[in-house]
């Protein structure tokens, strides 16, 4: 079965930096849209940024844009998420999730992914 690990959390003063990690199983990278999550106390889920090796394309929220930056790597079946210049709104727990079509767009809803991994906590202190 599909498999989603995600690390890197942590931590971290604002106007600091934080890479996170989002280990995959098989070729989930490659194949389908991995998109980053976020969700803290008493709010809803919220799309962060997304990427699509197959359509070599990324799309990124609104509040995260010049800041943070999603890539990933083939060879490891890792999708990355580089968070620069953090804000204390930006303490959440991360989630990585797998797209429900291979092939598909790095959509930021989450009615297009079909796989979750368990998170990883980032805490930005003022």
């Amino acid at each position: 079965q599909v498999q989603l690990v995600e690390s890197g959390g942590g931590l971290v003063q604002a106007g600091g930096s934080l890479r996170l990690s989002c280990a995959a199983s098989g070729r989930t990278f490659s194949i389908y849209a991995v998109g980053w999550f976020r969700q803290a106390p008493g709010k809803e889920r919220e799309f962060v940024a997304a990427i699509s090796w197959s359509r070599g394309s990324t799309t990124y929220a609104d509040s995260v844009k010049g800041r943070f930056t999603i890539s990933g790597d083939n060879a490891k079946n890792t999708v990355y998420l580089q968070m620069n210049s953090l804000k204390p709104e930006d303490t959440a727990v991360y989630y990585c999730a797998q797209g429900t079509t291979s092939g598909g767009n790095p959509t930021d809803s989450k009615k297009g992914y079909a796989y979750w991994g368990q998170g990883t906590q980032v805490t930005v202190s003022s």
